[in-house]
């Protein structure tokens, strides 16, 4: 594929002093990469088509290229013929959907991140307990749909820290609090706080629900976004992980911050005065578009990136059980 880097912008004499700072960690996280790679074998394994209930994660290239490769993305299992293979996302399913694709005669693929398999059993817990389970994330996103779909008679969806001030329970009410794994890790503390405040016998989680990987790009961003004109975040607008960077990204002092697709949505102006530019990306982003974004820069006389490690990553997760068992039997 061809990259338009546009008409170069006229150097001015003080091109020697500018920077560009990439985040390290920055793009797919062990989830993320275990669902792609989890699609790419069962089409490699199964043959064309093979169902994908939503997307396997929030990125439009990354659907567009396995698109290309024979996977058909749905949005509801009603939309799969009957007996065909489906694939789950990385964001999880309630047991109603377990239930209909059963229902079904699905083959069904679990490639729900197992980082979000930890919070349906918390929720499982809870619930098991007679805990009402609030649950800080966003309405409508899939993996919220998945956790609330455990028990959903004893989950309140929390969206902002400003709704705790709406809620009302008793005194003894058995309460725990769980979250969406891709949130603002900040804002998160910030209405459990409030919560605490406000419901002293809150419950907390065996262990922090937010991901590893959406804390370390946070923290990372946090670091090359504090003296930066410009931060540009990679990762689509349905990338709940993403889009925070970028509130992140402001809230630690970067005087602009935009998120981008791909370098078609740059816009050129964003540059005009600009000497500290900082990169970094969502969890479901192919680090090709960064590096597309470091040519378009370098072509506007942007020095080489300079990395910045905050952390170092070596999680990785096996292949969903299903697809491993079928894999083995074929001798791969």
């Amino acid at each position: 594929m061809s990259i338009d880097l546009g008409n170069p912008r006229v150097l001015s004499p003080d091109d020697a002093e500018r920077q560009v700072l990439l985040a390290d960690p920055r793009g797919y996280c062990a989830g993320v990469d275990r669902a792609v790679v989890t699609v790419e074998e069962a089409l490699d394994l199964y043959g064309a088509p093979v169902y994908v209930r939503k997307q396997i994660v929030h990125n439009k290239h990354v659907v567009s290229n396995l698109e290309e490769r024979g996977a058909i993305f749905v949005e509801e299992l009603d939309e799969v013929p009957l007996g065909a293979t489906v694939v789950f996302s990385a964001h999880g399913v309630s047991p109603a959907v377990h239930r209909q694709a059963a229902e079904r005669d699905l083959k069904t693929i679990d490639a729900t991140c197992p980082l979000v398999t930890k919070v349906h059993r918390e929720a499982v817990r809870f619930a098991r307990e007679g805990y009402t389970i609030l649950l800080i994330g966003h309405a409508g996103h899939e993996e919220v749909e998945g956790t609330a779909g455990e028990a959903p008679d004893q989950t309140v969806l929390v969206e902002h820290p400003d709704d705790v001030d709406k809620l009302d329970f008793p005194a003894d009410a058995k309460l725990a609090w769980l979250s969406q794994t891709t949130l603002s890790v900040d804002e998160t503390m910030e209405t459990v706080r409030r919560l605490r405040a406000k419901f002293p016998q809150l419950e907390d989680p065996p262990s922090d629900d937010i991901c590893y990987a959406t804390q370390n790009r946070q923290v990372a961003v946090k670091e090359i976004g504090a003296t930066a004109d410009l931060v540009i975040v990679v990762g689509s607008a349905n990338s709940s992980n993403s889009v925070r960077l970028v509130e992140v990204a402001l809230e630690a002092g970067a005087k602009a911050s935009y998120r981008i697709d791909d370098i078609s949505e740059l816009d050129e102006s964003w540059l005009d005065g600009v000497r500290a530019v900082s990169v970094t990306s969502g969890a479901s982003v192919p680090d090709h578009l960064v590096q597309e974004v470091l040519a378009y820069l370098a072509e506007r006389g942007y020095p080489d990136a300079r990395p910045v490690q905050t952390a170092e990553e070596t999680l990785a997760f096996s292949l969903p059980k299903e697809l491993h068992k079928d894999l083995k039997a074929a001798g791969r």
